[in-house]
């Protein structure tokens, strides 16, 4: 396992708060303990989930080569534009789709028939960046469970690009980091984890039509929904190829992860429920993105949570899984520049426009694509987020229970009630439960903030589900 790295400002950060220390005083000074945690209440501290063997095997084989390998092949396409030609064999979206649906054909083929792959194609009917109706393909590749099938995964890039006018599908548009970095981080995790077995059901997607309004996303998010599926986490991956800002300042060790607090799905009795209890930090989304936190420290990079759904001005492939009701959130690269996004190639005042290969470290890419794998594979052979979870507030009372629906999952071991201070960003304390569907904890509800989470045999925990108030 690879040791974090401090980030470039946090390094910073300290380096200068430790030098006011030090010419602030010349004389050892007695360390303040500081305030004693309140509300003392049970359980112990929690701590990060430890990768096992099987997840450490999957994050060495994640090869930089390749990423890099399939990022430049996706720029040789000159546009891969929603609008351009589908039917050109060397330039345009059609090209490149057929080139990633035999990159996933490829995969497949070593998963012993675990792995299946599909190109779903709808109609986009005319909108304000669809002209005339336009046939979007988004290529998918599904690595089905063998314990729990019907529980599953996503994690997407979107394989479309554009220059300065949305609506221009002739001029180069080689979309590396726009989405290419993306694309390729999807690709490597498929054809590391198609040779594995994870107990839930990952799906691997190369979406189009991101530009155009999310059209691809969208659809899919759709099919699952009409479909029924149980769909408990959604990763996009959309720019994720750079670390450098538009200052020329790194940041190598960083990814950001955006997850929103209220539920774009919310509806009016959900947003009295929020309103009563103060649980605007506790979607499903943001569930999920504690737990990328909680493992991803083996993969070499710090993740920071970003409090919101998106960036200003900008949406990615996640948001229609929002508004389907599933968890999802978007891993961005630290410090976007502008000028190599949505832009015409060129050169202005000796300045590179233009998204181009150039600008993409590969290396970073390699560990965005680790801090994934790490994700996906953990939500996949880790127990399901526990179902139905409620708080009884019937009666006043010191002390709290909760309860939730039994798992099925064969090699569940039970379950862990976890708290934190209202104040707290995660999760800080867990009570081991055992396997009941019931629990009571010596700590008032009115002061601090529970949820519930299942664990396995092997001691891999779920997502936490944080429980609504009894009806």
């Amino acid at each position: 396992m690879e040791p974090l790295r401090p980030s470039r400002r946090g390094f910073l950060a300290a380096s200068a708060a430790a030098a006011v220390g030090a010419a602030a005083s010349t004389t050892p000074a007695a360390a303040d303990p500081g305030p004693a945690a309140w509300p003392p209440g049970p359980g112990t501290r929690l701590r990060p989930q430890a990768p096992d063997a099987e997840l450490r095997g999957i994050l060495a084989r994640i090869d930089q080569t390749r990423l890099q390998a399939t990022v430049q092949k996706l720029t040789t396409f000159g546009t891969r534009h929603t609008l351009s030609s589908q039917t050109d064999p060397n330039r345009g979206i059609g090209a490149a789709r057929d080139w990633i649906l035999g990159q996933m054909q490829d995969i497949a083929a070593t998963s012993q028939g675990r792995m299946t792959v599909q190109a779903q194609s709808f109609v986009q009917p005319v909108s304000s960046r669809i002209p005339t109706p336009t046939v979007i393909t988004n290529l998918i590749a599904t690595l089905t469970g063998a314990a729990s099938p019907n529980r599953v995964y996503v994690v997407s890039g979107h394989y479309d690009s554009r220059v300065s006018d949305v609506m221009n599908f002739t001029s180069d548009a080689p979309g590396a980091d726009d989405d290419a970095s993306g694309v390729a981080a999807v690709l490597e995790m498929a054809r590391v984890m198609a040779t594995h077995q994870p107990k839930a059901t990952i799906v691997f997607a190369a979406v189009a039509g991101e530009e155009q309004g999310l059209y691809g996303a969208a659809h899919m998010a759709a099919q699952f929904k009409a479909a029924g599926t149980d769909v408990q986490g959604m990763f996009t991956n959309d720019i994720v190829g750079s670390s450098r800002a538009d200052d020329g300042t790194r940041d190598p060790h960083a990814l950001r992860l955006f997850s929103e607090g209220v539920p774009t799905s919310e509806t009016p009795q959900q947003t009295a429920v929020r309103q009563a209890v103060g649980s605007e930090a506790d979607s499903p989304s943001r569930q999920l993105a504690r737990f990328v936190t909680d493992v991803a420290n083996s993969a070499d990079m710090t993740v920071h949570v970003i409090y919101r759904r998106d960036r200003y001005l900008r949406g990615g492939d996640h948001i229609p899984f929002l508004q389907q009701g599933f968890p999802a959130c978007r891993f961005t690269e630290p410090h976007e520049n502008f000028a190599h996004q949505h832009q015409d190639t060129r050169v202005e005042n000796g300045v590179q426009f233009g998204d181009l290969i150039e600008f993409v470290e590969f290396d970073y890419v390699r560990r965005v694509a680790r801090v994934n794998a790490a994700a996906m594979w953990s939500l996949a052979n880790g127990p399901g987020t526990p179902k139905n979870a409620l708080l009884l507030d019937a009666q006043l009372g010191n002390t709290t229970t909760l309860t939730w629906d039994a798992s099925a999952e064969a090699d569940l071991a039970g379950y862990e009630v976890v708290w934190r201070e209202a104040t707290e960003p995660d999760w800080t304390h867990g009570v081991p439960a055992g396997n009941v569907t019931s629990f009571t904890v010596n700590l008032a509800k009115d002061n601090v903030f529970f949820g519930v989470r299942a664990i396995d045999k092997a001691g891999r925990r779920s997502p936490v589900a944080f429980p609504t108030p009894s009806p």
